[in-house]
This record gives structure tokens, C-alpha cells and sequence, in this order.
């Protein structure tokens, strides 16, 4: 009997099918409506599957899940080496063009694991663009390493050029691919690739070393003070209170009026709360915990406005010296 083909629709639902309702659940979190709506449609409409066949997918989806896995520890060139030794060449390339064509691996996935100085010495001379671009396919450690690293007046164009970057198309990233000896231009997606944003230069930031960061930001403040005040309102978040140490959330406490704790500490993580009310008074806890109590439903909007003024508290008294919140880079003696 002839081995059925399937689709790459028909395996998805196949695997789903084998992993159960409850793992099936979790990767469902992750797709858009469309794909959802596909792929539920698709199970329902699944003939039978031997198992033969439902071990085969999943066989296959193992062998491209471990691809990837070589992939990002030492490049193409090391995935199909293992994986011919493993499964034999043709295999391997089978394998290895399932991947690319499928999963699309990450430009500038060659240098991921290189060297920040050595990377630096290579690119702190190119056009900021094309430092910008490079530094959003990094990982946020080795893109503030490299950014603390460049000179003062490239440090904030940098930045800026990070957060407003959207889309860059695939023939952009293949010639600076090119142009830094890339292994990976000829497996690069042919769809516009998502890269930079607020997000990638907040994970950068909150890498660097305080000094660096202080210098990109006042400069961000006069070139574009709306994308500037952005950046600082996703960079400490109230949740991240709980990353202060007790004297830093004392001093906090005493500028922020009661009325906005209780506000503000009616929508907060139970890890928050309890952090927050050991470092009042008995007294003051009683009294914040009957004012959330008998304050009846209060608007999301409003919660979110508390939290953000305790967090512009945090940001002032952070400015002024009087408290330090955690970053990467600072090494604090207590």
C-alpha cells in the first residue's frame, strides 16, 4: 500500500490531534483567528489516521524541532552536519528544507552566539541604520553591550532608529547579510520581516549600564520627546515593584496618598500586595484593605492610572537619587 501524502494543514491537525486537548489548547493561545479557524476546521474534517501515520508526523516534527534547536547552537552548516551523521544525507537536507521553507529561521542567526567586542570592531563604522537593524536580531545582553559600546553621538540616532523601525524588506537584510559574510542569505523568508519597535529598544535599555541609558534618553527627550516618554513608560511597570528593595518601597510609600494605594492595589498581583502592605503599618494595612473592600467595582482604565502615577513617583525618585531600581549593567554595594 502506497504511503498517503498529507498537507502541511493536515499534519498540524494530525499533531494537535496526538498531543491532546489540553496541549492542543496551549499552542491555540498562540495563533491568530484565521489559523485557528483553519486548523479547527481541518480536525474536523480528518479522516482516519493510522497510527502508523500519526507517529510519522510526529516523527517529522521532532526531527525539524531539533533542527532548529542545532540551528541556534552553531548555525546550518552544524544542523545538517549532525543530521546527516544522524539520519543520513538525504534526510538531512529533506529536514533542513522543511525548516527553512516552513519555520523561516531568524536572519542574522550567525552572529547570535558571536562575540560582542569582536561584532562591535566589525560594525560600530556602518551607517546607524544598518547598526539599528543588526542590533534587533541580537539578543537585548549583547545589543546593549555593543550600544554602550559605540560612540556618544550614535548611541541615541541608534535608539531612535531601533523604536521607529517596523518593516525592513527581505532584499535589505540579505545585502547587509551579504555584506557581513552571512551564511543564512539564501534561506531568509520572502515575507516583509517584524523586527525593532518600542519593545526591542526597552529590552536593550534596560540591559545597559545606567550612564548609557541616562545619556540615550535626554537626547531621545529633545529629538522626540513622545517616543521618549514611550520608552520610560514600558521600561519599570508596577508590577516590577516587587524588584525594590524594602527601603526603596518605604520611601515610596510616604509620597503616594492612601487613596491611590488602595486604587491601585485593588488590580495588583497578590506577590504585590503582600509586599507592599509588610512594609506599612498595621494600621495603615487595615485601613487600605477597607477602602478596596468597600470601594465597590472600579474602571480597569482607573486601576491602570493609579499604578502609572506610583510608577512616575518611582521614575522621580529614581531621577533624584533617593531610590535605585534593579538594571543590568549596575552593580550596587549595599
Amino acid at each position: 500500500m502506497s504511503k498517503r501524502q498529507f498537507t502541511g494543514k493536515e499534519k498540524a491537525a494530525i499533531l494537535l490531534i496526538a498531543l491532546g486537548p489540553q496541549k492542543s489548547a496551549e499552542i491555540f493561545k498562540h495563533l491568530n483567528e484565521d489559523e485557528m479557524e483553519e486548523l479547527t476546521l481541518q480536525i474536523a474534517n480528518m479522516r482516519m489516521v493510522s497510527p502508523e501515520e500519526k507517529q510519522q508526523v510526529i516523527e517529522d516534527f521532532y526531527q525539524i524541532c531539533l533542527a532548529q534547536e542545532y540551528i541556534s547552537e552553531g548555525g546550518i552548516n552544524y544542523a545538517k552536519e549532525v543530521l546527516e551523521r544522524a539520519l543520513g544525507a538525504d534526510k538531512a537536507v529533506d529536514i533542513i528544507n522543511k525548516l527553512t521553507s516552513s519555520l523561516h529561521v531568524r536572519p542574522f542567526e550567525f552572529i547570535r552566539k558571536a562575540d560582542p567586542n569582536q561584532l562591535l570592531n566589525y560594525i560600530q563604522n556602518e551607517h546607524p541604520q544598518t547598526i539599528a537593524l543588526i542590533l534587533s536580531y541580537l539578543s537585548p545582553a549583547q545589543s546593549a553591550q555593543i550600544l554602550s559600546s559605540l560612540s556618544q553621538e550614535k548611541q541615541a540616532d541608534v535608539t531612535r532608529r531601533i523604536a521607529i523601525m517596523d518593516r525592513t524588506s527581505p532584499e535589505v537584510v540579505k545585502e547587509i547579510e551579504r555584506v557581513l559574510e552571512s551564511k543564512f542569505s539564501n534561506i531568509l523568508s520572502q515575507d516583509f520581516t517584524t523586527t525593532g519597535g518600542v519593545q526591542a529598544v526597552v529590552d536593550i535599555l534596560n540591559s545597559v549600564d545606567r550612564g548609557t541609558e541616562k545619556y540615550i534618553m535626554e537626547e531621545l527627550d529633545i529629538k522626540d520627546a513622545e517616543l521618549s516618554e514611550e520608552i520610560r513608560r514600558r521600561m519599570f511597570v508596577f508590577e516590577d515593584i516587587i524588584t525594590l528593595d524594602n527601603r526603596s518601597i518605604q520611601r515610596i510609600i510616604r509620597e503616594i496618598d492612601n487613596s491611590q494605594w488602595a486604587i491601585a492595589l485593588k488590580g495588583a498581583s497578590e506577590e504585590v500586595k503582600e509586599l507592599i502592605f509588610s512594609n506599612m503599618s498595621k494600621r495603615l494595612v487595615e485601613m487600605i484593605k477597607e477602602d478596596i473592600e468597600f470601594m465597590g467595582p472600579v474602571r480597569i482604565r482607573d486601576i491602570e492610572d493609579a499604578q502609572q502615577n506610583i510608577v512616575n513617583v518611582i521614575r522621580k525618585l529614581e531621577e533624584d537619587g533617593e531610590i535605585i531600581t534593579p538594571r543590568g549593567g549596575d552593580e550596587i554595594i549595599v
